[in-house]
């Protein structure tokens, strides 16, 4: 059976410590040009608003800023879906799940066929971000 963040994007798990993950996260985003346009603390976010207790779980918003303006120009509407959520989710205290979202999947939600291969290309460089994460593992 297909978990449902298999369905819409793939993912690593590391371990290490959550902020040097993070870290090493945003370094390979950049290296396959991405930059990280916000980030948001779940985490921080839980606490001052409910009150809650919550493990270490960011979302970090990358953009590599050519494949979103090649988007934007073929439909101006795709900003909707952008940026690409990378999400560094604490699973255990020394284990760290790393999720990315599946850009081609997200761009069958614009019915334009022409974002087929800015999509594709998206989703090649993440998944090189995600190897090269995994290459630290082994």
């Amino acid at each position: 059976m297909i978990s449902q963040e298999q369905a819409i994007g793939f993912s690593v798990e590391l371990d290490e410590e959550f902020e040097s993950v993070k870290e090493k996260v945003i370094e390979a985003l950049k290296v396959e040009g991405f930059g990280v346009l916000t980030e948001i603390d779940v985490k921080a976010t839980l606490k001052k608003k409910l009150d809650v207790d919550f493990h270490p779980y960011q979302i970090l918003g990358a953009c590599n800023p050519p494949l979103a303006y090649e988007a934007l120009k073929i439909a101006p509407h795709v900003g909707l879906l952008l940026p690409c959520n990378v999400i560094v989710n604490q699973i255990t205290d020394d284990r760290v799940n790393v999720s990315f979202i599946d850009p081609v999947l997200m761009m069958e939600v614009a019915s334009e066929p022409a974002l087929k291969g800015v999509a594709e290309d998206a989703k090649a460089r993440l998944l090189r971000v995600m190897a090269s994460l995994e290459g630290e593992v082994d």
